[in-house]
């Protein structure tokens, strides 16, 4: 994972970081990533992990949401194969009451890892960033210290990314919480770095979650290679070749221009999330696909065709979740070639998947 990310950096692209609420969702991600020769991270919220598992079961101690995250995860690892596209399992913002959660998931892994030699999911997001920044920074070398043992990477969030997300309202924070210094970035990578490589900063620079009417988010990109130089000039001789010792996240994307995506990459950015636009996408395959089929889809049987006329192969499930699954593929498309993500991996034609015969990779049986 490190090299693949690594890789991304150097060659100037970012992958993009898909949030998931359903198996469907995922096949989306999966079909896209293949069409674009490209690597692509799946994520799962706490709340979107929640209502993979069902929301008729208890979440009382997180366990719904644990054991949805779990099963998107074999769910992944049973697919990725077939569509032979390399995947990054992560799970995104984890709030300081959502920590319970996240120590669910690495136990997870830990098992996992035992059996295997690699943890279930490849990273985590920890995100105190509404908490003091020495807690922020403490708690999350207390963490980064159990993850580098299973090789877990670590995703921290300094300052904080407005708007509203998963139940999280940010909407009315302070401008200048928007936006991280360099001098907090250097504090976070001089405490993570004794322990280990494997983290990434989800850094502020005027992020905002969800979409907006243009200039109404104000972005400023050029906070990353103000943190990209501060540091190199701390490490001195240390600094590496490129200049860029952090690898950064774009979080709050949605809407954002093309320039400013391109910009923030230039400076270290290395994932973007997706999780408005393809929430929408889903949803406009499902509208349109409604409107066109609108006369077919009102009663079992008589349509325009004639009274008798059965509408089965219009309002079975599969239909209208397909149309969705387009519409987002096409949306994905278009998130791959906005983030430079496209044929970077030449995997040419696909082989034959073997992990549902026996774990090639370790996805089935656990």
């Amino acid at each position: 994972m490190m090299d693949l990310l690594n890789h991304a950096k150097e060659n100037g692209y970012a992958i993009p970081a898909v949030n998931c609420v359903s198996s469907s969702g995922i096949n989306a991600c999966l079909e896209s990533a293949r069409n674009n020769d490209a690597p692509i991270i799946i994520q799962f919220s706490s709340g979107g992990s929640q209502f993979y598992a069902g929301k008729g079961l208890d979440n009382k101690n997180f366990k719904a949401a644990i054991a949805g995250a779990v099963s998107g995860a074999f769910h992944v690892r049973t697919l990725a194969e077939q569509y032979g596209v390399p995947v990054i399992l992560h799970t995104d913002h984890c709030a300081k009451s959502l920590l319970p959660w996240i120590d669910g998931l690495i136990s997870a892994s830990a098992r996992y890892h035992a059996t295997h030699g690699e943890p279930l999911f490849s990273s985590h997001m920890i995100d105190l960033s509404e908490e003091p920044i020495e807690e922020n920074i403490a708690i999350c070398k207390d963490y980064l210290e159990r993850m580098a043992k299973i090789d877990l990477l670590l995703e921290m969030e300094l300052g904080i990314t407005g708007g509203e997300e998963d139940g999280v309202d940010n909407s009315d924070v302070p401008l200048e919480d928007l936006y991280s210094k360099p001098e907090e970035i250097y504090e976070v990578y001089k405490e993570l770095m004794p322990i280990s490589d494997m983290f990434t900063v989800a850094a502020a620079f005027g992020n905002v979650h969800g979409v907006y009417s243009p200039g109404n988010v104000q972005l400023e990109p050029k906070i990353l290679t103000r943190a990209q130089e501060y540091i190199s000039d701390k490490l001195g001789d240390e600094a590496p070749a490129d200049k860029k010792p952090v690898a950064f996240v774009f979080h709050g994307g949605s809407g954002s221009a093309l320039t400013d995506i391109r910009e923030a990459i230039g400076y270290g950015v290395i994932k973007m999330n997706v999780d408005t636009d393809t929430q929408w996408s889903y949803w406009q395959g499902m509208k349109d696909f409604e409107a066109k089929y609108h006369d077919y889809l009102q009663t079992q049987i008589g349509n325009p065709e004639g009274e008798n006329k059965p509408n089965k192969k219009y309002y079975d499930p599969r239909e209208v979740m397909r149309a969705a699954e387009n519409q987002t593929v096409k949306r994905l498309d278009q998130c791959f070639s906005d983030l430079n993500c496209v044929n970077v991996c030449g995997m040419g034609s696909k082989n034959d998947a073997e992990n549902v015969l026996g774990p090639r990779r370790g996805g089935l049986p656990v």
